[in-house]
């Protein structure tokens, strides 16, 4: 998985009826678009995730 800053890291919900969790990569602090990532979440807090297989990156320049 590899990420830029202003990507979007979007977490699948994992049992039904749980919503996507979206979020703003505004770091990257691995190596070469490696995990981990500072995002920020839509109410403005902020967090370091290293995503794991239910999530996927979006990158803006090939959103619809």
């Amino acid at each position: 998985m590899r990420a830029t800053k202003g990507d979007r890291l979007v977490q699948h919900g994992r049992v039904v009826g749980q919503h996507d969790q979206v979020s703003e990569v505004v770091e990257v602090m691995g190596t070469e678009g490696n995990p981990p990532y500072r995002v920020r979440f839509p109410d403005g807090h902020e967090a370091v995730m290293s995503p794991g297989p239910d999530c996927e990156v979006r990158h803006p320049d090939k959103e619809r």
